[in-house]
């Protein structure tokens, strides 16, 4: 039905942990200064070496399953470094979709924390699989679309880089990823040398509180060059800012309801017993605990909600894996073994969607008011578990002397079993009819008992199993100039079984279906080097989702809207749907390395869209194909370093997406914008570094972001039909002294308040506005 905390004994002992990690840093840096001074004076300058480069750095990806250099990756490709993450403040996947061209953000079923889905290119759709593979290392984190739970959210810590890889990502990451796919780099064990890092950052929200976050990693070679231990523990709180008031008196019930508390774990071990073997072992834990969403209501002041049911979330994030490297001689083969798990536990104001008013009868006399002024929750519990497996051989990078080929194959098996339990009481039901000495299941009233008040029950359980294989060959026919050829042929079955009871679902009802499903996606490159600086290329790639199954839907109540779409009931599954991708793009470096270019231009095709289709008298809604739609667009990226001190850099995107044929169970037609699509998105920063006394120097970054206009649905009639442009400015200032940062920083400086998205929240229009404008204070220390 689209109507629809964990202990702070975790928290405590993380943050006794990082408290632990500071103590164990400190030991660290006192050893390391009485037997290493002259070790961490050459670090040091070489730390301010790199910043008076005039040069800007090169970087290595793993976009194609291989070590490259980014600038010879045929592909578009945005790469974030975990240093510039924690300098730039980006903190989630809104921050990071102002950040990147042509990605964006909407909220599921409202906004806050693991309630975003994300989209790149235009290719947004609310049903079905998801758009965009999220990845962490080389596990997949990708779930399907839900009104319960939007994507994975990893929190950005100790990470190494951040790779968005737009356009059809199939070949090398599967279905799901039609879109891109989106990759979160840890960092690795380090076999050789003894590492410690702490950071802490205090803050203050405008119309909130104090935020902290307080992180600690610790590198410790156990067996030097050949066994590590990496550890990392971090805890944070973000304060809220929307205050819950009363319907109706107005006064503040209770203040910065929206707070977050989170808490993450990171453990990884490498062990090299050779220098051809290496096994890395990895476990990642994540808990967040939203005491409500970001939403607040529209007709009421700024930031203010009336809501009579809080909506408090937790969403736990496991995920261990196994990585094993071997050095075959002429190829590498990789294993990656993994399981991940999400629960995600929330709960929704069901007051207005499950509101039984209108259809209790008039007698006795004020019982229909007194039902309809009853509150109501509407508790999801989500969970997703997947066992993975790939197991792939490349070969050695291209060498001329050695062969023309390059080539990757390999295996893939995906178990994924996700489950969705929805219990949606109205509270005080059944006493309020026995004040007034009626029950609710006699035939003159609503004929049908309330078990503990439950007017809906629906447990869902998905399961989703596929195999595939996967390569890819690369000719060069000149040590300039090569062509790829890549495949992906996948077999997957889908199952859904259903379970449902109470009045919302017309009584008990059980169902099962299942559809089998298999997929060939192909890809075609051609990449020429002009120079070593310069390089063009272009791509034809095809994208793919697997296709699914809905649930039974009561015609007893959905039959006015199933007469107003011309139908007779709801269809039972939906079919895959895929795209075909061409783009052109390229890639320089000039002016002796001190400006970096890199632009692309792109056409999509994309046929038998997966979308939802709300049924808005009854509050079902089911997953279909709607039709046809085509994306078009550029982005672009440009970095700077006119001299020394001065990094600048500008990016931005521009995506027209539309649908290419009617869609009259939406009221759409040829020609509308796709939802959650802005025209156009750009970042302008930059960063200025002077040289202080001594071996110290500051800095000043700025960065201002755009965001166009977009469509949060294809039904023109919604509230959240127009989403309007709006832009952020953050900036900070700060000084580095020996292995030290501190840092002043704002975030929203001009405090814009805007109305980005409307989402529906069980049947209620709700606002989602930026962060208000946080200032604070960071210190960072590496040993």
């Amino acid at each position: 039905m689209t109507k629809k905390r964990y202990s702070g004994n975790l928290t405590c002992a993380l943050t006794m942990a990082a408290a632990s990690s500071a103590f164990w840093v400190a030991g660290a840096a006192a050893q390391q200064l009485t037997d290493g001074s002259a070790d961490m004076a050459d670090a040091a300058a070489a730390k301010k070496s790199a910043r008076s480069s005039e040069q800007i750095a090169s970087v290595l990806v793993t976009a194609q399953k291989r070590k490259e250099d980014a600038s010879k990756v045929p592909l578009s490709i945005s790469v974030i470094s975990g240093e510039d993450l924690q300098a730039s403040h980006i903190n989630d996947f809104s921050d990071l979709t102002r950040a990147v061209p042509n990605v964006s953000f909407s909220g599921a079923s409202g906004s806050g924390a693991g309630l975003s889905n994300i989209e790149i290119r235009g290719i947004s759709s609310a049903a079905g699989s998801a758009t965009v593979g999220v990845y962490l290392d080389d596990v997949s984190m990708t779930t399907r679309n839900l009104y319960s739970l939007g994507s994975s959210e990893p929190k950005f810590f100790d990470i190494d880089r951040i790779e968005v890889l737009r356009g059809p990502q199939g070949t090398l990451y599967g279905a799901s990823s039609m879109g891109g796919t989106i990759k979160f780099i840890s960092n690795q064990p380090n076999l050789k040398e003894r590492e410690a890092s702490v950071y802490s950052e205090v803050s203050g929200t405008a119309g909130g509180g104090t935020n902290y976050t307080v992180n600690g990693v610790v590198n410790q070679p156990l067996i030097p060059g050949e066994l590590a231990l990496r550890i990392g523990v971090q805890t944070g709180h973000q304060s809220g800012y929307i205050d819950q008031v009363s319907p109706t008196t107005g006064s503040v019930i209770a203040s910065g309801i929206n707070a977050q508390d989170s808490s993450v774990v990171k453990l990884a071990m490498k062990w090299a017993p050779t220098p051809q073997l290496s096994i890395t072992p990895s476990v990642f834990y994540q808990e967040v605990n939203s005491k409500d969403i970001d939403a607040s209501y529209l007709d009421l002041p700024k930031n203010q909600t009336g809501k009579l049911v809080r909506e408090p979330g937790n969403d736990r994030l496991l995920v261990p894996s196994l990585t094993i490297n071997y050095d075959l001689g002429k190829a590498d083969l990789v294993s990656v073994s993994s399981f991940y798990q999400r629960t995600f536990n929330r709960t929704q104001d069901g007051t207005t969607v499950n509101n039984l008013g209108s259809a209790v009868p008039d007698t006795p006399p004020g019982l229909a008011a007194a039902i309809g002024a009853l509150p109501s929750a509407v508790y999801l519990q989500n969970q997703v578990r997947q066992f993975s497996q790939e197991l792939r051989v490349a070969s050695k990078p291209y060498d001329q002397k050695v062969s023309p080929f390059t080539w990757l194959g390999g295996v893939y098996y995906a178990n994924l079993h996700t489950n969705v339990t929805d219990n949606e009481p109205i509270f005080g039901l059944n006493a309020t009819y026995a004040a007034f000495g009626a029950n609710p299941a006699d035939p003159g009233q609503l004929g049908i008992a309330f078990p503990n008040d439950n007017s809906y029950f629906s447990e869902r359980h998905y399961h989703t199993e596929q195999e595939a294989l996967f390569g890819e060959l690369s000719y060069y026919f000149a040590p300039s100039l090569h062509a790829t050829v890549g495949m992906r042929y996948l077999k997957a079955t889908d199952s859904l079984s259903r379970n449902g009871d109470d009045y919302w679902n017309g009584g008990p009802t059980s169902s099962s279906v299942s559809t089998k499903s298999s997929a060939f996606t192909p890809k075609f490159s051609l990449s020429w080097e002009i120079d070593p600086n310069n390089t063009v290329y272009t791509s034809a790639t095809e994208g793919f989702r697997l296709g699914g199954n809905d649930r039974p839907i009561p015609a007893s109540l959905c039959a006015a809207d199933f007469a107003n779409l011309g139908i007779t009931e709801a269809p039972t599954s939906f079919k895959s749907d895929k795209l075909w991708s061409y783009e052109l793009g390229n890639k320089s470096r000039l002016l002796g390395n001190r400006l970096q270019v890199n632009a692309a231009l792109f056409y999509i095709k994309w046929n038998g869209l997966q979308q939802d289709v709300t049924l808005p008298g009854c509050g079902f809604d089911y997953e279909t194909n709607v039709g046809n739609a085509s994306s078009y667009g550029a982005e672009f990226e440009i970095k700077a370093k006119p001299t020394s001190n001065i990094v600048l850099g500008l990016s931005g995107g521009y995506t027209n997406a539309t649908l290419s044929s009617d869609v009259p169970s939406l009221h759409a037609h040829a020609g509308d914008p796709i939802q959650g699509v802005p025209k156009y998105n750009a970042t302008l920063t930059g960063q200025y570094n002077f040289n202080l006394p001594g071996d110290y120097y500051g800095f000043a970054r700025a960065a201002a972001h755009w965001t166009g206009s977009s469509h949060g649905t294809l039904v023109a009639t919604d509230p959240d039909y127009q989403r309007p442009a709006y832009s952020t400015f953050d900036a900070s200032i700060g000084a580095t002294f020996d292995r030290w940062e501190l840092t002043l920083f704002v975030k929203n400086a001009f405090n814009n308040d805007k109305v980005i998205q409307r989402p529906n929240v069980q049947s209620v229009s709700e606002g989602y506005r930026l962060d208000p404008r946080t200032i604070g204070i960071s210190l960072a220390g590496k040993i």
